[in-house]
């Protein structure tokens, strides 16, 4: 795929107090480990395997048709409006300005929801006063709930392949909370 490098990053949970952004409380691989604590927090981390390969630049619709069976499920179970593929590369001339825009702690009206068909995302919820950084990678699936204080990083140079669900097309809109808490932690790449 376009933009997409061979080598990704294993898919990673660590979990922070609020003060230590130095000193994890907890660091896991394992996705079965990663999917419980997660779920504690009201966040949903699933594996999905596509039913057929995906060919280096392959169609969005050809994407959504290899992941077509988890697509209508998770649409059927949430009421999903509207499902797009997003694809960023490393050379993309917009990537500093499409990092920044939610680099900072922010929430949003609806749950947002990013199925990762290839490359890598750090999602970073804060809740109370613990941080869960969420190393999401290929074949990872990521539903940050309704109003979930957060932040995502892309990297310094994106490259990823995501599947995005929206239920209505202004929920994405990030609200942000103005506070730095998220410059306190660490950045992807």
């Amino acid at each position: 795929m376009p933009g997409v490098t061979a080598r990704t990053p294993q898919s990673r949970l660590r979990i922070f107090d609020e003060a230590h952004p130095d000193q994890p409380l907890l660091e896991t691989q394992d996705l079965a480990a990663m999917a419980r604590e997660l779920a504690r927090i009201g966040v949903t981390f699933e594996q999905w395997q596509a039913s057929k390969p995906v060919a280096p630049g392959a169609s969005p619709e050809e994407v959504m048709e290899a992941y077509r069976a988890d697509i209508d499920r998770l649409v059927a179970e949430r009421g999903f409006r509207s499902v797009d593929v997003v694809s960023i590369a490393p050379d993309n001339p917009q990537r500093e300005a499409m990092r920044a825009k939610f680099l900072d702690e922010h929430f949003h009206k609806e749950d947002e929801v990013r199925f990762f068909v290839g490359g890598s995302g750090l999602f970073t919820l804060h809740v109370d006063d613990k941080v869960y950084e969420v190393l999401c990678t290929r074949g990872d699936l990521i539903a940050v709930p309704d109003s979930a204080k957060h932040w995502f990083d892309m990297g310094p140079e994106p490259s990823f392949i995501a599947i995005r669900f929206f239920t209505e097309p202004d929920g994405w809109v990030g609200h942000f909370t103005g506070t730095d808490i998220a410059s306190r932690f660490p950045r992807l790449g």
